[in-house]
C-alpha cells in the first residue's frame, strides 16, 4: 500500500490480489477522463469495478473504458441487472456472447429484479463459472420483500456450491434494501446470523453509505469485503479501514477506549 510517511500501528491490509479487504467500486457512467482521474487517485485501493445495472448498454466508448480499467490491472464486470435483462428476454446465450465479445473475466448473477427459480439461478452460475469468475448476488431490490436469515444462508451456500467465487449481500446503490432497513440501518441480527454459517471472506457486503462501512469494519475489521462504493468514496473508505478517520479512530488503538493525553 502506498503511504506518504510512516505511521505505526495501523491495521495490516492484505496486498492485491486479495481474497479479503476487497473494495468494489461502482461506475454509474463515468467518462473516460473521469475513469483516468479516478484510477490516478484511487486505483491502488480498488479491487474490482462494477458498471452499475445496465449502464454498459448505453454508455459511450465502452471498450475504451474497459481498456482503461484493465490497463490499471483492475477487472470490471457488468451489473447483475443487465444479466437479468438478458434472462427476462430469454437471451442467456446472447449474454454469454457479450461477455466473450468484451473479454470479460467476471460476471454477476442476480435475481433482485425478477422472480427466478433458485435451482435455475444456480444452473446459470454453474454454466457461467466455466467461462468467467462469478459473483452471485443474494437479496431482493424490493424493499417489501423480507428474506429470513436462514434463507439468506441457504441461498448463499447453494450459490457458492454452484461455483460462485463470492456472494454479494444486496443493498442497491442507495443502501436501503436487503441487508439494510429503508433508513439505511444495518439489519445487524441478519448479518451476524449469516456469519455463523458463511465464511466472511466469501461475502461481499454492499455498503454504499459511510455509516454502513463503519459498522462492518467495526464488526469484521479492516479486511472486510465492501462493495457499491462510489469512486469519490474509495479514498475515504480506505482511511476508515485504517482508523484514520474519526469514525474508527479509537477502534484500532487503545482497545477502542477514549484516548486521554497524559
Amino acid at each position: 500500500m502506498n503511504s506518504n510517511y510512516i505511521l505505526n500501528g495501523l491495521p495490516e491490509r492484505e496486498a492485491k490480489p486479495r481474497e479479503r479487504g476487497f473494495t468494489m467500486a461502482m461506475d454509474k457512467g463515468l467518462s473516460i477522463r473521469e475513469v483516468e482521474d479516478f484510477l490516478d487517485v484511487a486505483g491502488e485501493y480498488v479491487d474490482i469495478v462494477k458498471l452499475g445495472w445496465g449502464t454498459s448498454y448505453v454508455v459511450p466508448n465502452l471498450q475504451r473504458k474497459l481498456d482503461a480499467y484493465r490497463a490499471a490491472g483492475i477487472p470490471v464486470y457488468f451489473g447483475g441487472t443487465l444479466f437479468e435483462a438478458f434472462i427476462a428476454r430469454n437471451q442467456f446465450e446472447d449474454y454469454r456472447r457479450v461477455l466473450d465479445k468484451y473479454n470479460m473475466t467476471f460476471a454477476e448473477v442476480s435475481d433482485g429484479s425478477i422472480e427466478m427459480n433458485h435451482e435455475k439461478k444456480c444452473g446459470y452460475i454453474q454454466t457461467l463459472a466455466e467461462q468467467v469468475t462469478v459473483l452471485s448476488e443474494v437479496g431482493s431490490k424490493d424493499a417489501e420483500k423480507i428474506i429470513p436469515p436462514y434463507m439468506w444462508i441457504r441461498l448463499m451456500q447453494a450459490e457458492l456450491d454452484a461455483g460462485a467465487w463470492k456472494v454479494i449481500g444486496e443493498a442497491r446503490e442507495g443502501g436501503n434494501v436487503g441487508l439494510f432497513r429503508s433508513t439505511g440501518e444495518v439489519r445487524s441480527g441478519l448479518v451476524e446470523e449469516i456469519l455463523t454459517k458463511i465464511p466472511f471472506e466469501k461475502i461481499l457486503w454492499e455498503a454504499p453509505q459511510k455509516a454502513q462501512q463503519v459498522w462492518f469494519i467495526k464488526l469484521l475489521g479492516a479486511n472486510v469485503n465492501l462493495g457499491n462504493i462510489a469512486p469519490s468514496e474509495v479514498i475515504p473508505l480506505e482511511t476508515i479501514r485504517l482508523g484514520l478517520r474519526g469514525d474508527t479512530f479509537t477502534h484500532f488503538i487503545n482497545n477502542g477506549q477514549p484516548i486521554i493525553d497524559a
